[in-house]
């Protein structure tokens, strides 16, 4: 399996492009694309790619590279997801080694790429705080200072982002009092990373205004 080569339609060789979960389309795709099983070079040389021993079995380095890129037109790994997935299903530590080294040459592993779009399926999508974020960054398998790096670049708006996500679950809890609903908002807001200042101030705030305590509320 090889990467596009020029000289070809593009949009004859690659899948369509996979948006991670959360993802706006109207956004920058993700910029790896994996061709297609039965495009005419998907079994062609491997130039520029990392080998093996020549002693290694082709068959089962292109079973491997089949498998994973199968996998990835579902949704994008990390490169550890991508580790796993190949470790899970037999593939020899050698072999796991050189796919994963093409598929990084080729961009269709990326860790900052897939760090970028799991920040903005947190913040845009599921109302996320950076605690929450930086937690899923973790257990994605994103390295330490992807990470941080990703994390640098979001807005220091856990309040506001907080009290969005507060606003949008305080009409669902005028059947309890004041002090029940809280509690539960709380909840709420702390399984999304937020901390106890942040998510106290955004749930009081949401409540008072859904029971008309006062405060102009913006939509």
């Amino acid at each position: 399996m090889s990467a596009p080569e020029g000289g070809g339609s593009t949009s004859e060789r690659l899948a369509p492009v996979t948006y991670l979960p959360g993802a706006d389309p109207a956004e920058e795709p993700v910029r790896w694309a994996i061709p297609l099983a039965s495009s005419p070079d998907a079994e062609s040389s491997r130039d520029g790619a990392s080998q093996v021993d020549d002693d290694e079995d082709d068959s089962s380095i292109d079973d491997a590279e089949s498998a994973l890129a199968r996998r990835l037109r579902r949704s994008a790994l990390s490169e550890r997801e991508a580790r796993t997935f190949l470790a899970q299903h037999g593939v020899e530590a050698s072999v796991v080694e050189a796919v994963v080294d093409r598929f990084l040459s080729l961009g269709w592993l990326d860790d900052a790429v897939l760090a970028e779009q799991l920040l903005h399926a947190g913040t845009s999508r599921k109302g996320q705080g950076r605690r929450a974020i930086a937690q899923t960054l973790s257990q994605r398998g994103i390295a330490r200072d992807t990470a941080d790096a990703a994390l640098a670049a979001l807005p220091d708006d856990d309040e506001d982002r907080a009290l969005e996500y507060a606003r949008s679950k305080a009409h669902g809890l005028r059947s309890y009092d004041m002090d029940t609903a809280m509690r539960r908002l709380m909840g709420q807001l702390a399984r999304r990373g937020y901390g106890g200042t942040v998510a106290s101030q955004a749930a009081r705030t949401a409540l008072t205004e859904q029971r008309g305590g006062g405060g102009v509320r913006f939509r």
